[in-house]
């Protein structure tokens, strides 16, 4: 029997009492970790202790693998009908519902979003992501194939059997919720290993898996450091499938780690240098928020934040006018005050390191437009920051900051702008801003990235397929695309009366 901490909120936006166990979640129940170990969780908006949590290590792993084999082979996967299945997705999303202003509020404490966005957006969000797979679980069907009339072939799509997902901590339960609903929907048995920074909301819904009807075993979570617990579930033989979302340089070491072993199926979800193309035909109020929701959205920690905005020369004075009363205006503070926009950055390193990058980006000549400095004193908070006069090898418009900083860049001619555009290593998103849709079209095909966005940003849809080109990664999230990297085609061929 595991450990368990509880939290009383008595905050503007929620008060309430959060009860999470502190364990590690397999084979249906919270249990002590083999070593031991235990991870400090800090609060980021004051760097203390909320709680800590146990460290899984490879053992732990090596224990989750081999419950969900078994739970996979003897109770669940095609054992269990789709419309079963479909049955319990139904019932988490319930569940999660029910209690949604609880992991809301745990959101917040954890990761420094403000309450409302994480209930808006990320709650909410997600059980509409476990509903929408609830709906695939009994729709995900073969082919029959014409051949001759002397056999019968077809195709069976049959669940990969088990898959590890890592999580990043910028989106915990949207995360999770991306990960476990087409791999549960297809019959998969799923270990999830949440980011050591920010593991409570997967914590707090493992009593919902056995509560909407999972079988013991089909969902583990294992909390633990990338260095330990996430490379034991990537090297390990009985896992048959990676589904990771973070940085590329992570990406790198679990594809290494796949075919050095058992040479797993890989989906991998990574870093990004989005770009955001502003023409000067814009409705200018529009794209001054769309720009801003692109960039500093969840404090800047997206994959797809419009980092690099660039803008036609012909608006350029009045957008960046626009643009910085806009910034400006933006509430940082508390994450459970009803007008915060922005919170603190998820952790000391990650404010060391946008730190790091805005000192950069004022030795390498681009200029601070406004921001640039810590906000307050106490907790991760960063300004929003803006820089101009920027050049394209600086590292604050060719590397990935993950925090509130744009860099904004004037051209002249559409070619100039494409061009630009595609001067990045990364693949995963952009933006096209004009009235002319002939115009919108042709850029937004010309930018190398797997979602492109025409007059908005940030703006993902649960049903369209979410992926990157280049180094942004391999494979497709949300949609029924995501479904088939949760699945292994099967080609059956039937003779019927051929004789050699």
């Amino acid at each position: 029997m595991s450990s368990s901490f509880t939290y009383q909120f008595d905050t503007p936006t929620y008060k309430g009492t959060s009860t999470v166990s502190t364990g590690l979640f397999i084979n249906g129940k919270f249990v002590e970790p083999i070593e031991k170990g235990t991870i400090e969780v800090l609060n980021p908006v004051n760097g203390k202790v909320i709680t800590s949590v146990a460290a899984g290590t490879a053992a732990d792993i090596d224990i989750a693998a081999q419950a969900a084999k078994k739970a996979y082979k003897e109770r669940w996967g095609l054992k269990v009908p789709g419309a079963q299945r479909g049955r319990m997705l139904n019932k988490l999303a319930d569940l999660l519902q029910a209690n949604a202003d609880e992991f809301s509020a745990l959101e917040a404490l954890d990761v420094g979003k403000s309450f409302n966005i994480a209930r808006n957006a990320d709650i909410t969000g997600s059980i509409a992501v476990l509903r929408y797979y609830a709906g695939w679980a009994d729709k995900i069907q073969g082919k029959t194939i014409e051949t001759n009339e002397k056999k019968l072939a077809y195709t069976r799509h049959e669940p990969i059997g088990v898959v590890g997902a890592i999580i990043p901590w910028n989106f915990p339960l949207t995360m999770l919720s991306w990960k476990i609903g087409p791999a549960l929907a297809a019959g998969n048995a799923v270990i999830l290993k949440p980011s050591e920074l920010t593991p409570l909301t997967a914590l707090r819904i493992c009593p919902l898996f056995v509560e909407a009807g999972f079988p013991d075993g089909v969902i583990s979570v294992v909390n633990g450091y990338g260095s330990t617990a996430g490379q034991a579930l990537s090297e390990h033989m009985t896992v048959d499938k990676i589904a990771f979302t973070g940085s590329t340089l992570t990406g790198r070491k679990i594809m290494e780690a796949a075919s050095k072993t058992n040479l797993k199926k890989v989906t991998l979800e990574l870093g990004g240098k989005s770009p955001s193309v502003i023409f000067d035909d814009v409705d200018l109020e529009q794209t001054v928020k769309w720009v801003s929701h692109g960039i500093f959205m969840n404090h800047g920690q997206a994959c797809t934040a419009g980092s690099r905005i660039f803008v036609q020369a012909g608006i350029y004075d009045k957008f960046l006018k626009a643009f910085t009363e806009h910034a400006l205006s933006l509430k940082v503070g508390d994450p459970f005050a009803r007008d915060t926009y922005q919170g603190p950055q998820v952790s000391q390193t990650q404010f060391e390191r946008i730190m790091g990058y805005i000192k950069s980006g004022k030795e390498e000549g681009a200029t601070i437009h406004i921001g640039g400095e810590r906000h307050g004193n106490q907790g991760y908070f960063i300004q929003p920051t803006i820089f101009t006069e920027c050049k394209p090898n600086m590292k604050i418009v060719q590397e990935e900051i993950f925090g509130p900083v744009a860099a904004i860049i004037k051209f002249t001619t559409e070619e100039e702008a494409i061009e630009q555009a595609n001067d990045t290593l990364y693949g995963l998103a952009c933006s096209v801003f004009t009235r002319d849709i002939d115009r919108a079209i042709r850029v937004a095909h010309s930018i190398e990235a797997g979602t492109a966005w025409i007059n908005c940003h940030n703006s993902t849809e649960l049903s369209v397929p979410f992926g990157g080109f280049k180094q942004s990664g391999i494979g497709r999230e949300l949609g029924e695309y995501a479904l088939e990297h949760y699945t292994n085609v099967k080609a059956v061929h039937v003779n019927i009366g051929h004789r050699l």
